[in-house]
């Protein structure tokens, strides 16, 4: 599983533009194409969350959740949540705003280095 989520403050500006209008709110990064290969944010509850998502942590209260493979595949990888120009996903709530979320990544050092 990814060591870590952690947001610029570009992206936690962003989230709370997008709390201040829809409420409390979750993040769910699959390893999909197109739009799931973007951190998703969606209002608190609307998403359904599958067997194997992981909860990696949470951005300034927001869950942040992360599909099982994704999670494997990004081991040892801390994941910093950013905002840039752009449209954000379809069906996420930064589609829009001209701003979207980026997941950027470090990799960690193995334990014990």
């Amino acid at each position: 599983m990814a060591s870590s989520v952690t947001a610029t403050e570009a992206a936690r500006v962003l989230l709370r533009e997008i709390v201040a209008d829809h409420g409390p709110v979750m993040f769910h990064q699959s390893g999909g194409c197109c739009d799931g290969s973007s951190p998703m944010c969606y209002p608190a509850g609307e998403f359904v969350l599958g067997d194997h998502d992981v909860k990696l942590g949470e951005i300034d209260g927001a869950p942040f959740y992360i599909g099982g493979a994704q999670a494997a595949a990004w081991s040892g990888t801390d994941l910093i949540i950013d905002a840039v120009p752009g449209r954000g996903g379809m069906f996420s709530l930064d589609n829009g705003r001209e701003r979207r979320f980026l997941v950027r990544s470090t990799l960690c050092a193995p334990p014990g280095r």
